[in-house]
């Protein structure tokens, strides 16, 4: 199992274990993190599931796709280290990644 933390707006953290190939939004959802919506269910299709990723993680996870890059045009608020948490796949190298919550989703 692989460490997350999701750090809700209000500064909730959830700590979780994570299964190695599922997305921090199936594991934000999973454990009832409150601001991840995901309406569309991870199919990468709205920007209800978005993410600030911690800085010191931006590296290993890795820059957007393109697909991702357009739906992050619709999200509130973006910023360098936004993501799309529907597409950050659940990863060894991962293992205690931290991830944050914006204030609203699109």
């Amino acid at each position: 199992m692989t460490k997350l933390s999701i750090v809700a707006f209000d500064g909730t953290r959830f700590d979780i274990e994570a299964e190695p190939g599922s997305t921090v939004m199936e594991n934000a959802v999973r454990n009832s993190v409150p601001g991840i919506e995901a309406e569309c269910g991870g199919a990468c299709a709205c920007a209800t599931c978005h993410v600030y990723v911690d800085e010191e993680w931006t590296e290993k996870v890795g820059p957007p796709a393109p697909m991702e890059e357009d739906m992050l045009d619709f999200a509130f608020e973006v910023k360098p280290t936004s993501r799309l948490s529907c597409q950050i796949k659940i990863k060894p190298e991962l293992d205690g990644l931290v991830v944050n919550v914006p204030e609203r989703q699109a």
